[in-house]
């Protein structure tokens, strides 16, 4: 077989055998396909796409170049949640706990924030002495012992993305449906989970802002899922404004406990939340469907279990548990000032990738993955779309510990909210939710 020969054949829209597609994986991660071999390769499945048989070929080829995670010697089925990123998206840290606290073992490897977009990891390390670079063994035991880790990912774990995600951040193929599908699945079944729920962001501040191709991604990727006897769910969930009130990494950690304490019901990040742990519980086998299983999302805040499971994490991950009583053990910003509403009216829209970057700005982000990150600073916004706004109002506070940012930040803050005379249409929380069994009744 000759890479030219398996370019072309995508290149003029083709359909890639499997044979054809591993030899071109495996030879790019062995160092026998050169990386200007795979950025052709790279454009041409940018420009031709790929099928869903193609895309799952490629999932899998990823997922064996590297090390896949056993965690059979954890007794129950494994859960795992995915988000495509956004801002103010804390689910995970309300969601792991209160899906433990059901019975039902989350063992997760979750990411950094980059760009816009907030990280787990980086939200768990603005606790005082949070690790999370974990082994295998460590990362299993405690799962074993508490029913719930997040951690970095461990090993040798799917060493082919890494290397193409490095090309395609370069040649401008980051935004290609299938690429995305096989990049986010592969890791996923690496991390050797029973089931997944994906949690595909559409809006403003969305990577795939654009609903249609947001439910082909999803439908791809819980295609995927069948394809290789895991359990798959996609939700799409809207991010044409930021889901949690609190955006940075001191904040968004106090906005969960404030949720676990039983707090903020009612408002998008409860609701989300309390959803996609409801279909947790549900495929977990805590509950007989995904409405009973938020009803036990509910009942384990009221009870108290979710928190007390999150102090558990802590600690087990070697965090003070004590932030769970006082979220002030956290890092504190040293100026605190409140953004004033220049105009009358009701909110009507925000940018939201807009007001990631505010608090990029502030140094609760990363441009590159080296950038240091500042866990105290960020926003706390007062209003959402649909909010009444009188001129002088609150409309958000600003913490920072550089003044100058901290003015920057502002600007941004108020070029990304737009405020108007007409009351608009609240865009709906969760747009659809996509099953194995609804995707093979559409088929």
């Amino acid at each position: 077989m000759i890479p030219y020969d398996v370019i072309l054949k995508k290149r003029n829209g083709d359909s890639l055998s499997k044979e054809e597609i591993e030899f071109f994986i495996n030879g790019f991660v062995q160092g026998s396909i050169p990386d200007y071999q795979m950025a052709a390769m790279l454009m041409a499945i940018y420009f031709k796409g790929m099928n869903d048989e193609e895309t799952a070929h490629l999932t899998m080829c990823k997922v064996h170049t590297g090390d896949i995670v056993n965690l059979s010697e954890i007794p129950g089925v494994k859960v795992d949640k995915h988000s495509t990123g956004g801002v103010g998206d804390t689910t995970t840290l309300v969601l792991a706990p209160l899906v433990a606290a059901a019975g039902i073992p989350v063992a997760k490897m979750s990411g950094r924030g980059l760009g816009h977009t907030g990280g787990t990891l980086d939200k768990l390390e603005s606790i005082p002495g949070v690790k999370v670079d974990f082994s295998r063994e460590e990362f299993i035991n405690q799962v074993k012992k508490i029913g719930v880790a997040v951690i970095g990912q461990t090993g040798n774990l799917v060493p082919a993305d890494k290397k193409m995600y490095a090309l395609r951040d370069v040649t401008a193929t980051v935004d290609s449906i299938p690429l995305i599908a096989a990049s986010i699945m592969s890791k996923k079944i690496a991390a050797g989970t029973d089931a997944i729920l994906l949690d595909v962001k559409v809006g403003s501040g969305a990577f795939i802002p654009d609903p249609v191709e947001a439910r082909k991604l999803a439908k791809l990727m819980v295609d995927i899922g069948s394809r290789v006897n895991r359990k798959v769910t996609a939700m799409l969930t809207d991010m044409d404004q930021p889901l949690g009130s609190h955006i940075g990494n001191t904040l968004e950690v106090k906005e969960a406990i404030e949720i676990l304490r039983g707090e903020h019901a009612g408002t998008p990040l409860f609701e989300v939340s309390l959803t996609l742990g409801g279909y947790l519980a549900y495929m977990g086998g805590a509950s007989a469907n995904p409405t009973d299983g938020r009803k036990l999302m509910e009942k384990l805040i009221s009870d108290g279990s979710g928190l007390k499971k999150f102090a558990q994490l802590i600690e087990a991950q070697g965090g003070n548990p004590k932030v769970t009583e006082d979220v002030k053990l956290m890092p504190q910003a040293k100026h605190e000032v409140e953004i004033l509403s220049k105009k009358s009216g009701f909110v009507n829209s925000f940018k939201t990738a807009s007001i990631g970057m505010a608090a990029l700005i502030l140094g609760a982000g990363r441009l590159t993955k080296d950038d240091p990150i500042d866990p105290s600073v960020g926003l706390i916004i007062k209003k959402r779309i649909g909010d009444q706004v009188e001129r002088g109002e609150p409309i958000a506070t600003i913490y920072g510990n550089d003044e100058e940012k901290m003015k920057q930040a502002t600007e941004r803050f108020l070029e990304a909210i737009a405020i108007n005379g007409e009351k608009p249409n609240v865009p709906p929380l969760i747009l659809d939710t996509i099953t194995q069994d609804k995707l093979t009744m559409r088929l």
